[in-house]
């Protein structure tokens, strides 16, 4: 059908610039000086802004989430939301009293708080180096401070109070199995997924939604006092060295925390740390080489080659070197040997304390023994023990 030559021709385009990088943004925006969120006509183009606010009040989907959270929908400031593979709709919601408080102003006060408030620690023991001594290595890997698991949905309960005892009794497992040997130096690895979110939305750093017990900030104070118990009760043993991991589900958030754990024990000359950003950490006991990584970077078969080349001094001062992983809550070992089979690398993940939630229990991954590790490393002979405390 052809179109009569007075009628002009209307083409109509759906647009959604993500952000004003995007070249939509700056064609239809930017270069013609049509402000975000403008209504009208300008050079032949009519401009109709709209968003999910115009049609909250009849989003039915939206209206489920809710009424299941006990939201108010006139509480909402702003909605993310998505579609599963099995068609289910997802949203991530932020309310007004989810904007309350915001990171700064809560890692602002508890840092004001420590600076005020550092206790003085005082050495319990003059400890020395001892050629035949041992360190212990107390590794509680994924702790998830948040998670939520409900029984009736997983076969298995998992909250924050579940999550604290279970450290706390892991830790002192751990320390009690340890008993026996010589420790004149105690390893205590942090981070690795210790917090189950990493902002306001209730989302890993990458932006999955996770549910939670609770509030952020509420895991955040909760982690943070529960390594301060940790560390006291390590310290009663021998001098704590701190390092931390960054992780994939609190990258930033658990980097905050292990700063604010630094500040905590700042008068204790007993306690160091290293709380860089380094994706792989590296300790020296000895002659032993331990490396730790979350366990989500560098695949495991590269591990050995890169202790080799990003420590290549460390490697040439010890001959038992082991690699700890976390991130997959389960036990997997391998060791590599060279070619004269007489310097080895071990490499080896570390299992979890915590629960399955909905997603994981839904797919299948469950029934893995729920533990915090440890180990015992002679100074001279490399690891002696595999300290394991089951739930």
């Amino acid at each position: 059908m052809s179109v009569p030559k007075h009628l002009a021709n209307r083409v109509i385009i759906i647009l959604n610039p993500a952000s004003k990088e995007h070249w939509i943004y700056k064609r239809f925006y930017e270069s013609v000086g049509v402000q975000p969120g403008y209504n009208g006509i300008k050079n032949n183009v009519t401009y109709i802004h709209t968003s999910y606010l115009d049609n909250i009040n009849n989003n039915s989907a939206l209206d489920v989430h809710c009424e299941e959270r006990g939201i108010d929908k006139k509480d909402i400031v702003s909605v993310k939301h998505w579609q599963s593979g099995s068609g289910d709709y997802r949203f991530s919601i932020v309310t007004k009293e989810n904007l309350g408080l915001d990171e700064e102003q809560i890692f602002g006060k508890v840092n004001d708080f420590i600076s005020n408030y550092s206790p003085d620690y005082i050495p319990l023991k003059n400890f020395r180096e001892r050629k035949g001594g041992h360190l212990l290595v107390v590794n509680p890997s994924d702790i998830h401070i948040g998670k939520y698991a409900n029984e009736k949905e997983t076969n298995q309960e998992y909250n924050n109070d579940i999550a604290v005892a279970r450290v706390i009794e892991g830790v002192k497992g751990l320390i009690d199995k340890a008993k026996g040997f010589d420790i004149d130096r105690v390893l205590f690895c942090i981070g690795n997924d210790v917090l189950h979110i990493d902002n306001v939305y209730s989302t890993t750093t990458k932006g999955t939604y996770q549910d939670t017990d609770g509030k952020w900030w509420e895991h955040y104070e909760i982690a943070l006092m529960l390594y301060v118990k940790c560390v006291e009760m390590l310290r009663k043993i021998a001098p704590v060295d701190v390092l931390h991991s960054m992780s994939n589900h609190d990258y930033q958030s658990g980097y905050h925390l292990a700063h604010t754990l630094r500040s905590w024990f700042r008068k204790a000359t007993d306690v160091t740390f290293d709380i860089s950003v380094a994706h792989r950490k590296y300790y020296q006991y000895g002659s032993n080489l331990i490396g730790l990584e979350h366990g989500d970077g560098a695949k495991m078969v590269n591990l050995p080659l890169l202790m080799a080349q990003e420590q290549p001094l460390l490697w040439s001062k010890t001959t038992h070197r082991y690699f700890y992983l976390h991130h997959i809550h389960h036990k997997v070992k391998h060791k590599w040997l060279d070619a004269k089979d007489y310097i080895g690398v071990t490499v080896e993940y570390m299992r979890s304390p915590s629960s399955s939630d909905s997603w994981h229990s839904r797919k299948g991954f469950t029934g893995a023994p729920l533990a915090c590790e440890g180990f015992i490393h002679s100074r001279l002979t490399g690891q002696v023990a595999r300290l394991t405390h089951y739930f």
